[in-house]
């Protein structure tokens, strides 16, 4: 269903689909992988650069779908659009270099017997591909163009409470030309993923979403053997020492947590800084938290939306009466605005004085939340940041190449970021480490992820 968090209002309704409808998708995702699996890059590479152009046209309306469904800014979803229609060029372009055939040094098969050998990438099959509400187009499109263009056939199964981007993506690649059944949304709940998942025709699978549905899936495609990628969790790091330029990592700060209404694997969570810089740090960042526009997300004004669902904003608010029950201190926020009653909103809010006695230090904080931690030196500062269950990414502000190189070293995530915010590419490999999931997404990496890599050998021709 289609609910819209400003005003918790259901807008509209769709049936799941029945076991005869689903099964006559997944015969059609075999039947479209015979097809598209023998097609040549340049004529998947003419499909995809079709469907970025209609998703370019669609800009607009598609934004305004996203927003009613999930909440976020209406500029940040055209934002979030017009990154699919870059992801979706990048790989027509790349795809064919990126999976082109790689030869062995003769010298180092040579005493296989081989007169020539080759490495091939050839596509697996049909991935499933279980995915969150909380960037509904992009994290469907940086999985879909790699796939479609690697030679595989993709199908959907997003969260219940954005079906109509749901639905749109479908139709996009229909659109766009790429054969029926090729990519497939289903409209199915999350009790229907386990048979989907064992079926013979579901060669691999891809979630982005909560552990516990990362540890689900994980365990069923492990029963199966089959392939898996997830990117779950996040509570990223941010850190700020002696040498950050404050003002420019207070505002970055700011837009870090706050992004998306909060609610990014990727925003950072948890600020943890030097003592010689906290104050003044503290000061601009809060304020900064605390001066945000609140309200409509199809206002243009607005900077920080509602939370995506009454449950989320429940989660969020039990994190924040936890930590203060225990003595944390709210320096802005920590409730919700009066001014809008209605809906899933939550003010930004800034926590300091968080201790590991709080659920909140260990805890992913999903909405508009943000830490503050004082740190002694650097090495309290990568203990602090480590101690956390999750490593996707993390963000330091530090000129001093040292540190830089320390942290590099020492950071346990799967992306380090310096003085920016992170941010994820089409050109740069995108993942976590602990439980923030395995594997990758985007560039080279990504797209190999759902390949067969196949070593081919030539004996002597007599």
């Amino acid at each position: 269903a289609t609910v819209n968090p400003a005003t918790g209002e259901t807008l509209k309704t769709f049936d799941a689909l029945n076991a005869g409808e689903l099964e006559d998708r997944l015969v059609l995702a075999e039947r479209a992988f015979q097809e598209h699996r023998t097609t040549s890059f340049a004529h998947r590479a003419e499909l995809l650069h079709k469907a970025a152009e209609l998703l370019e046209a669609d800009q607009e309306s598609i934004a305004r779908t996203m927003t009613t469904e999930m909440g976020k800014p209406l500029a940040a979803a055209r934002a979030e659009a017009a990154k699919c229609v870059k992801a979706m060029r990048w790989y027509a372009t790349r795809a064919e270099e990126l999976l082109a055939d790689e030869a062995p040094d003769p010298a180092d098969v040579r005493d296989s017997g081989a007169a020539r050998a080759l490495v091939r990438y050839r596509p697996l099959g049909t991935v499933l591909a279980v995915m969150p509400w909380n960037f509904p187009l992009w994290q469907v499109v940086r999985f879909a163009a790699p796939a479609l263009m690697a030679g595989n056939t993709g199908l959907l199964k997003h969260a219940s409470n954005v079906p109509q981007t749901a639905l749109y993506l479908e139709e996009l690649f229909r659109r766009a030309g790429f054969p029926r059944g090729c990519f497939q949304t289903l409209l199915i709940g999350s009790g229907a993923v386990e048979d989907v998942l064992r079926d013979p025709r579901i060669a691999a699978a891809t979630l982005t979403g909560s552990e516990p549905a990362g540890r689900s899936v994980a365990a069923i495609a492990g029963d199966e053997v089959k392939k898996t990628v997830l990117e779950l969790g996040g509570s990223d790091p941010y850190l700020v020492l002696p040498s950050a330029d404050l003002d420019k990592a207070a505002a970055t700060g700011v837009r870090a947590r706050v992004q998306n209404n909060g609610q990014s694997c990727i925003a950072a969570k948890r600020f943890i800084v030097h003592t010689d810089v906290y104050d003044a740090f503290a000061e601009r960042f809060t304020a900064g938290m605390a001066a945000l526009t609140v309200g409509d997300p199809m206002d243009e004004g607005t900077d920080v939306g509602p939370l995506a669902s009454e449950q989320g904003r429940s989660d969020l608010e039990e994190l924040v009466d936890d930590a203060v029950h225990r003595g944390a201190r709210a320096m802005c926020g920590g409730r919700r605005p009066p001014r809008h009653p209605a809906g899933w909103f939550y003010e930004p809010t800034v926590l300091t004085g968080v201790t590991p006695g709080m659920r909140i230090h260990h805890e992913e904080a999903f909405g508009p939340v943000a830490t503050l931690y004082r740190v002694a030196d650097l090495d309290e500062a990568v203990a602090v940041a480590n101690d956390s269950p999750f490593g996707l990414s993390s963000n330091a502000w530090t000129r001093d190449a040292a540190e830089q190189e320390r942290l590099v070293r020492d950071l346990q995530a799967g992306g380090v970021f310096f003085n920016g915010m992170t941010a994820s590419h089409p050109g740069l490999p995108f993942g976590g480490a602990k439980r923030s999931g395995y594997g990758r997404e985007l560039s080279g990496h990504g797209i190999r992820e759902f390949c067969n890599i196949t070593t081919v050998w030539y004996g002597p021709q007599d």
